[in-house]
């Protein structure tokens, strides 16, 4: 392959991911992105079910409610810090790298950003849900949440830690909906928004 060709399946698929990145994470940023998306809204931990269903029983599920819209609200203030690291990645894919993703399966760009990205989001994101937490409210309404469910009678008191399974759950969220991106623009031509965009897929098209 001459060099020009291998630029632009460089250059093409670098322009998908970050055309994907722009148009989902963003997504995700705004007030409901996660809590209003099924695909992504963050649910009560598994742990903490009992602590949902024992809130409901006493009277207190719009608590409940309230506890799963903070996590939700947490995670999508949190992944306004998501873009410049999925950025950077993205900027420093090499030629193969491009290569082997475009003539991979349908979720191969996906996967090489969570390969290069889950450490440094994980170590970015931990911090700022604990922020999150505080700026949105969520840290006085979960601290009201598990003190009311460890005042019911009977019941073994729980201390989860909301921020990993915050931090955690969000990342999920974000490489869903990338890659529900990426399988939009290798399967749909009408996604392919520019001509590099289109002669690069074209190819994977005919692999």
């Amino acid at each position: 392959m001459n060099s020009t060709g291998g630029l632009d399946i460089a250059g093409g698929l670098k322009e998908a991911l970050n055309n994907g990145i722009s148009k989902q994470v963003t997504k995700l940023t705004a007030v409901d992105g996660f809590y209003r998306n099924e695909a992504v809204k963050i649910l009560m931990p598994e742990e903490l079910q009992k602590v949902d269903k024992a809130l409901r029983k006493v009277g207190l599920g719009s608590l409940a409610d309230d506890g799963i819209k903070m996590l939700n609200r947490a995670a999508e203030d949190a992944t306004k810090e998501a873009t410049p690291i999925f950025v950077d990645a993205v900027r420093n894919m090499s030629f193969t790298d491009a290569k082997n993703i475009l003539m991979g399966n349908d979720t191969a760009a996906t996967t090489y950003l969570q390969n290069t990205t889950t450490s440094p989001l994980y170590a970015k994101f931990n911090p700022v849900i604990k922020s999150s937490f505080t700026k949105v409210g969520a840290d006085k309404v979960w601290a009201n949440i598990i003190s009311k469910y460890n005042k019911i009678p009977f019941v073994s008191k729980v201390n989860p830690d909301l921020t990993d399974y915050t931090t955690n759950k969000a990342l999920e969220g974000v490489y869903k909906m990338i890659a529900v991106e990426e399988k939009n623009i290798r399967t749909s031509v009408s996604s392919r928004s520019s001509d590099l965009l289109k002669k690069v897929f074209a190819m994977q098209d005919n692999k």
